[in-house]
């Protein structure tokens, strides 16, 4: 019972459940702008996923910053390395997500949207351990 409560407690606190809200709606702005680009601009499908990356990048770059992980400051010293590791660890996640979501929309027929929110789900889990062991650590 006590290694069930240990485990409770590292699953269930502030981090996880912050992290968790930011990545819902970092997952909403990058499935409304990826619907927005596909849907109404008529963009294919990986223009689509590539400008929807980068708004959903850029707001969970602040979001994390601020609410999650607390790294209070906005100094070029500590910001720049944030920036640079939030990037690239989100760049590795950009190809799996561009892959998955144009072999399984163009290839496979699955409904754009849940071939999106499937791979973002996949994509949030890798995030949040990149940046828990190496960006805001």
């Amino acid at each position: 019972m006590e290694m069930l409560q240990t485990l409770f407690a590292k699953l269930v606190n502030y981090e996880t459940i912050s992290y968790l809200v930011v990545g819902v709606l970092t997952t909403v702005i990058s499935i409304g702008v990826f619907a927005l680009c596909y849907r109404k601009a008529k963009f294919g499908t990986v223009v689509s996923n590539i400008i929807s990356w980068i708004v959903a990048v850029a707001f969970a770059y602040v979001a994390n910053k601020i609410f999650v992980f607390q790294s209070p400051s906005w100094e070029l010293s500590v910001i720049i390395p944030e920036i640079i590791g939030f990037v690239s660890a989100r760049l590795l996640t950009l190809g799996f997500d561009v892959v998955f979501v144009y072999v399984t929309v163009e290839k496979l027929h699955w409904n754009d949207i849940v071939s999106k929110t499937t791979s973002n789900v996949v994509v949030m889990i890798v995030n949040y351990i990149a940046s828990k062991l190496f960006i805001f650590a």
